[in-house]
């Protein structure tokens, strides 16, 4: 038993310690010297002590001992739980005269087994709260295609609706694109498209892709930028959208009529992007914990806040992978919060170029006009989208199936093909090849319409014979935009 790496130790029946191993000796901080002779009482605190007495009485009481498990701090400092097996020791005339214990160290495996506790408690705060994220907006959209359906588009009031709608609509896909780039983050699937961008054109992305949001809550934005021109090596769409994320965040936590401000300016050898706002604040034992997955505040039905807590783990995600670095700051609950990002500048600084003005899709010009072939499963969604280019002045077509749409191509001879990959039986990269094979649909524009949008389906799609790979829900602006960047129709 001396040289047994987990513990032993052998009490008489006052309690007394006749005998401990070494590690024994080490875990009580005992020497054997000064522990033999000696009680629990004695040796540790009262409360691990009559932990301790307690079990050895029920050891007694027992014909085969018991196993149980205890606590003790160990001289890291840590709390240790053990496994413990307590048993009588018997003389030759069967009577219990000692008391004798050994205990192994499964510390290790309590806290997994926590971990794990804790893991499924978020799992399952987690889906709860998506399935309220997903009802929230879905219950809009309905009453909002009621009220549509009932007024036969001549009722007052219309445009308020739609305007709801698209809100709603963008709440939706925000939240399956946050979802989605979480899981293509943790699972390393997300690559950085660095290049020169120039801060002011980030920051006036973010500002006017949250301003709906913003006005929607009555809140007050004061943007502050530096007076010259900052260039950074990074990727624009990830850094707008984590600017976008703060300030959604800042307006989430936010009573309405609040104030936020975005400040973005050079310190150091770092680009510094501020967002504080007037909103509830951070409680001090919520600020180290606030970056976690699936973390928020208080989650009462009075405080209820939309958001499924995994915005600000995208922010730090996508900083890290930008080689910054995030904090949050807040003086407690009602007084405000403050979250800063630096970046690091490049190590040459290029020359000034002008500063652009963002491009906004939804005002760009109409495409000219084109012979345009919609191919989806979904009938909804291809007629659908069929009749918005036709709004737009282009001649189009609707195929529900691979055959179908080759027939159509043949037929119609279009200029583009708007193609989903995920059609039943012959998919899309079946489909995209056949078009190619034929001489008079050489030059077609194959534009990927679909749901996968990781690198390796951007991959396949170009091996395939696509131009172009979109992942749905794809905005009209978008797609206006890319039909205005292809070559003129020739009559």
């Amino acid at each position: 038993m001396h040289h047994l790496p987990g513990l032993a130790w052998i009490k008489d029946l006052e309690g007394r310690y006749v005998y401990a191993n070494d590690a024994t000796e080490k875990a009580f901080r005992t020497p054997q010297t000064r522990l033999y002779g000696r009680t629990d009482d004695e040796v540790f605190p009262a409360e691990t002590a009559a932990q301790f007495k307690e079990h050895d009485r029920q050891a007694l009481a027992s014909e085969t001992g018991i196993l149980t498990t205890e606590t003790l701090e160990h001289e890291d400092g840590i709390l240790h739980h053990s496994l413990v097996s307590k048993f009588p020791i018997l003389s030759s005339d069967g009577q219990a005269t000692l008391v004798g214990g050994m205990a192994i160290d499964i510390t290790d495996r309590v806290r997994m087994e926590e971990a794990l506790r804790e893991a499924d408690r978020r799992k399952d705060e987690f889906l709860a709260m998506l399935s309220h994220e997903l009802r929230n907006p879905l219950a809009a959209l309905s009453s909002g295609l009621q009220v549509l359906r009932m007024a036969d588009g001549t009722g007052q009031g219309l445009e308020q609706v739609q305007e709801m709608m698209e809100r709603q609509l963008q709440q939706l896909m925000r939240l399956i694109d946050d979802l989605l780039d979480t899981s293509r983050i943790s699972t390393g699937k997300i690559q950085l498209r660095k290049t020169r961008v120039e801060l002011a054109l980030v920051v006036n992305d973010a500002v006017e892709l949250s301003r709906p949001h913003l006005e929607a809550s009555g809140h007050e934005l004061t943007v502050t930028l530096p007076p010259q021109p900052i260039y950074l090596e990074a990727d624009a769409t990830r850094l707008a959208q984590l600017l976008l994320n703060l300030l959604h965040n800042a307006a989430k936590f936010t009573e309405r009529g609040g104030r936020i401000w975005l400040h973005a300016g050079q310190e150091g050898e770092a680009v510094a992007l501020r967002v504080r706002d007037t909103g509830i604040g951070i409680p001090a034992d919520m600020l180290p914990h606030i970056f976690e997955m699936f973390t928020q505040g208080d989650r009462s039905l009075e405080h209820t806040r939309s958001g499924l807590g995994i915005g600000l783990s995208l922010v730090r995600a996508l900083v890290e992978m930008h080689a910054g670095t995030v904090e949050a700051h807040s003086a407690g609950p009602g007084c405000g919060s403050e979250f800063v990002v630096r970046l690091p500048l490049p190590a040459q600084k290029s020359q000034d170029h002008p500063r652009q003005e963002p491009w906004d899709g939804e005002h760009a010009a109409p495409s000219p006009g084109r012979r345009i072939l919609v191919v989806d499963d979904n009938k909804d969604s291809a007629e659908i989208l069929a009749k918005l280019l036709n709004l737009r002045g282009n001649s189009v077509r609707a195929a529900y199936d691979g055959p179908s749409a080759l027939e159509t191509a043949a037929a119609f001879q279009p200029n583009v093909v708007l193609l989903d990959i995920g059609l039943p039986g012959m998919n899309g990269y079946e489909v995209a090849k056949r078009i190619r094979e034929q001489p008079q649909l050489q030059n077609v524009v194959l534009i990927a319409l679909t749901g996968w949008g990781q690198e390796a389906d951007r991959r396949r799609s170009h091996e395939a014979g696509f131009d172009h790979h979109l992942v749905k829900p794809v905005s009209l602006a978008t797609l206006q935009r890319l039909l205005a960047s292809l070559k003129p129709v020739i009559p």
